[in-house]
């Protein structure tokens, strides 16, 4: 999809993925982190829910990127205290940086199917040794798309080669409407 396609989508409010709040899994997630310091990119961030909630709880680290200017200019208005220096308006597949988690949140279903090997190799050169790739993906089918679905033997064999899994498993505190829909995922780079 296009950098005109996700303008377009934004300037027109079809922003469906947007649930208004962390994801429930991934704020879970989050509550247990212990270290603050952690390199924290958040990619196709959108409102960016996942970063205020990041730095409300103190974690200095924290940046989004989106290939958006309107997703961008919408959490900055929501959000102004963020760190300007690590907001990116960038297409992800081209920035640069390591770090030690990335949180996964309506990105992957986003892009074409035919990008997820280039997101996975992507994910490895942003991740540091034992980085982590965290959260959800969609464990359905969608027509048209996006939101592009799949299934967990899809996602299982394209991450397998390249990540330990941890956990791939249904997540159980997904919102209602994504109830049993969705897969949590930790995925620690081999």
């Amino acid at each position: 999809m296009s950098k005109t396609f996700w303008e377009d989508r934004w300037e027109n409010l079809q922003i469906g993925w947007d649930i208004g709040q962390v994801s429930p899994p991934i704020a879970e997630y989050i509550n247990q982190l212990e270290n603050k310091a952690l390199k924290i990119l958040i990619p196709g961030c959108g409102n960016a829910y996942e970063a205020e909630f990041l730095h409300k709880k103190g974690f200095t680290n924290v940046s989004i990127v989106d290939i958006s200017i309107k997703a961008i200019d919408s959490f900055i208005k929501r959000y102004p205290n963020f760190p300007k220096q690590n907001i990116i308006h960038s297409d992800f597949f081209e920035i640069d940086g390591q770090y030690d988690l990335i949180i996964e949140q309506t990105f992957f279903c986003a892009i074409n199917p035919s990008l997820r090997k280039k997101y996975v190799q992507k994910m490895i050169t942003l991740l540091k040794p034992k980085g982590k790739l965290i959260g959800l993906l969609f464990n359905t089918e969608f027509s048209g798309g996006p939101p592009f679905g799949g299934d967990k033997d899809e996602y299982f064999n394209l991450f397998e080669n390249d990540f330990t899994i941890k956990t791939m498993e249904k997540a159980y505190n997904s919102i209602k409407p994504r109830e049993d829909r969705e897969l949590f995922i930790i995925l620690e780079k081999k």
